[in-house]
């Protein structure tokens, strides 16, 4: 079987089914395995513990050594969904399944299947702050791209941080500007793609929001200033250190404005707050509202959300 009709059955399979939440995932990963050991077609029969009341090797052990061949870190289930009610029925469910429809030279890729599925469900929740007066303003911004570096840690090929920083400084560039009106954009549209100047452009403004900037950034800056424009760079501290080596290798460091992301949002959350702590939360509560619209609007994966936790 092809691997993409293979998939839309294995998917078709986790929709009618609901095998989305911690449980099911746990035990369609359990099954694949002893699927790979024994062979199909398999025996529900055989895969219940003597007790009758469980799926035989479902527990935690297991099913976080299938995710660490993954390179998954992240704890599925406590019990690896031993406790989760309706497991014995999405066993049954699942052997069903894979007897009729999963030759035994498809399992590596049904696994492969599920792993994603693992890392959709742990992508799947929204980044949470929580409000707290001791804490500084940079600091909760810090603990946002520290949520999204490890969830891009664990899924590969997704820029969580990116995507995150670049819509924090949007929704921040909205609540300063109220009066104009910004143009916003998926993060994997690149300056290059749509012809833009930069990912905002306010007044002769060019702003670039990445966590990594390169030499391509700095070309697209040198770009900006043939055309008329002053490019500002908004990076990660460590991003501030590369981006200002690359300007001064192209002599043009005097000319590009680097500022690191945590100071430029939170110092205008102060500003907007007008320093009382009542007024920052005012501003944060703004920022988080208007960042969320911007997500809802130009993004399809909705984890990239924040929740204030109060």
């Amino acid at each position: 079987m092809g691997s993409d009709l293979l998939n839309e059955k294995l998917q078709a399979f986790a929709s009618k089914e609901r095998f989305s939440s911690k449980g099911p995932l746990c035990v369609a990963i359990v099954v694949t395995e002893h699927a790979r050991k024994l062979g199909l077609p398999l025996d529900p029969e055989k895969l219940i513990t003597e007790g009758g009341g469980q799926v035989l090797g479902l527990g935690k052990s297991s099913v976080q050594a299938t995710l660490k061949r993954h390179d998954i870190d992240r704890e599925l289930a406590r019990e690896g969904g031993r406790t989760s009610r309706g497991s014995l029925s999405n066993m049954r469910k699942y052997v069903d399944f894979l007897n009729s429809t999963v030759n035994a030279s498809e399992l590596e890729r049904v696994e492969a299947f599920w792993i994603r599925k693992v890392q959709d469900f742990f992508a799947a929740h929204p980044f949470k702050i929580k409000l707290d007066p001791s804490r500084g303003l940079r600091s909760v911004v810090r603990d946002l791209v520290n949520q999204a570096t490890e969830r891009q840690r664990e899924s590969t090929g997704t820029s969580y941080a990116g995507a995150l920083i670049q819509h924090l400084v949007g929704a921040k560039l909205e609540c300063a500007l109220s009066e104009i009106k910004l143009n916003h954009h998926s993060y994997s549209t690149s300056d290059q793609q749509s012809g833009r100047q930069g990912d905002f452009l306010v007044g002769q403004v060019a702003i670039h929001v990445t966590t990594a900037p390169g030499e391509a950034l700095i070309q697209r800056c040198m770009d900006n200033l043939n055309a008329g424009y002053r490019p500002l760079v908004v990076t990660l501290e460590r991003g501030v250190i590369v981006a200002r080596e690359l300007a001064d290798q192209q002599g043009v460091s005097e000319k590009i404005d680097l500022f690191e992301a945590e100071q430029f949002i939170a110092l205008n959350l102060y500003e907007l707050g007008q320093f009382q702590t009542e007024g920052c939360k005012i501003a944060i509560d703004d920022l988080i509202d208007r960042y969320n619209a911007i997500v809802e609007r130009v993004e399809t994966d909705p984890s990239l959300k924040i929740r204030v936790v109060r």
